[in-house]
């Protein structure tokens, strides 16, 4: 089955993208405590706003596609986040940085949701094909700015800034010739307007449980970008070996995937099983990374940490997928992404207190119990599913 011209066109667009922007998100929390001299707990502030002002703009990125299609609203997405850039690279000081980044975070947020709805609807013969090659463009884009971030920031900083400024500039010219021609839309479904016409609760329900816990491991996950990310800073290790962290991240899922096949085809219709296993990954990863006091130590958590990502990340929409009733599989998708942008908000904001307050050790005793209480939901989600089978 041939790609279409159109969703190759977004692939790369989506690989370009996320690459000049992971020059910088790893490197915030770092930037904000050590060059702006900021506390974690503020540094968390101002990535939670960052991640409200995405959610925001998911919501009015998925109307304007409603409205005016998919090019028009990835344009508005790329004006304004060209915006920001120009400004991170000007004024990058404090009280600028955080403005630019609440913008850039609005502006991407425009933008995500349209490149999936025109990538579906180009290829709706696609099926689960299509947004994988969307996740596997945004792995290269992880894997190829976090490394090379590493490396400009030890130079200067401030160019960081200027590279992310390039790569959206071919993202415009991109878009301007490879999605100007397109019709696509997709029917819109507000996603709270729409929760309210659900008549099955009890899978509702179950959703909103399971959802707790892919919540939870957001949380716990996102320390890596924000207090480990810190943490590496005090134990003498270079901006470029931390933002290699994630290139390994970005190429473990790329070409771990043999090593998880065997295990997710064995117990392909036991989707619980499979975060479960995850779930045990994760706290593994936590557990020996609460160790760390050398680089190859933070290496061989973050590889524990990819392996179960690669068990839970795809498990939850697969579950909100076969609890959805009839027509309203985008409505409970929804929500399961708007799980992830909450554990995105909170984990930063939460995880600097706890360092401010107490420790970093204190922060990993923390993200494991978060981890064991969603054993606890994940294990009652379907119960009374279960009961009325």
């Amino acid at each position: 089955m041939k790609m279409p011209k159109l969703v190759w066109f977004l692939v790369i667009g989506m690989a370009v993208n996320v690459t000049g922007s992971s020059f910088i998100w790893p490197l915030n929390t770092i930037y904000m405590h050590n060059e702006l001299g900021k506390s974690l707990a503020v540094a968390g502030i101002v990535l939670m706003i960052n991640s409200f002002a995405s959610v925001l703009g998911n919501l009015i990125g998925g109307n304007l596609f409603d409205k005016f299609g998919g090019y028009k609203s990835i344009m508005l997405g790329i004006i304004i986040s060209l915006i920001a850039d120009v400004g991170l690279v000007l004024m990058h000081g404090w009280p600028w940085y955080p403005v630019w980044l609440v913008l850039l975070g609005f502006g991407a947020g425009i933008v995500f949701p349209s490149i999936y709805a025109m990538a579906g609807t180009a290829w709706p013969q696609g099926g689960r094909k299509t947004f994988n090659a969307i996740y596997l463009a945004q792995n290269i884009g992880v894997a190829l700015g976090a490394s090379l971030g590493g490396f400009i920031a030890e130079i200067d900083f401030g160019l960081i800034f200027l590279v992310n400024l390039m790569f959206y500039v071919v993202f415009f010219f991109i878009a301007i010739f490879g999605y100007r021609t397109s019709q696509h839309g997709i029917s819109g479904s507000n996603v709270m307007k729409d929760v309210h016409k659900i008549k099955d609760r009890t899978k509702f329900n179950a959703l909103l449980t399971v959802c707790v816990t892919y919540c939870l491991c957001w949380i716990a996950y996102v320390q890596w970008q924000t207090t480990i990310a810190t943490q590496t800073q005090g134990l003498d290790i270079s901006l470029k070996q931390y933002s290699l962290l994630w290139s390994i991240n970005g190429l473990f899922i790329l070409l771990g995937q043999p090593l998880i096949a065997p295990i997710i085809n064995k117990f392909q219709d036991k989707i619980k099983l499979q975060i479960a296993i995850g779930l045990i990954i994760f706290l593994s990863s936590f557990l020996i990374t609460s160790f760390a006091q050398t680089y190859s130590m933070f290496v061989v958590g973050m590889l524990i940490l990819t392996i179960g990502e690669m068990f839970i990340w795809p498990a939850i929409p697969t579950i909100a997928n076969n609890l959805a009733p009839k027509g309203r599989t985008g409505v409970y998708q929804g929500i399961v992404n708007s799980t992830a942008t909450l554990g995105r908000a909170i984990g930063p904001l939460l995880g600097g207190v706890i360092v401010d307050v107490f420790s970093i050790q204190m922060m990993y005793y923390f993200m494991m119990i978060f981890i064991v209480l969603g054993f606890f939901t994940l294990v009652i989600y379907d119960r009374k599913i279960k009961v009325e089978n």
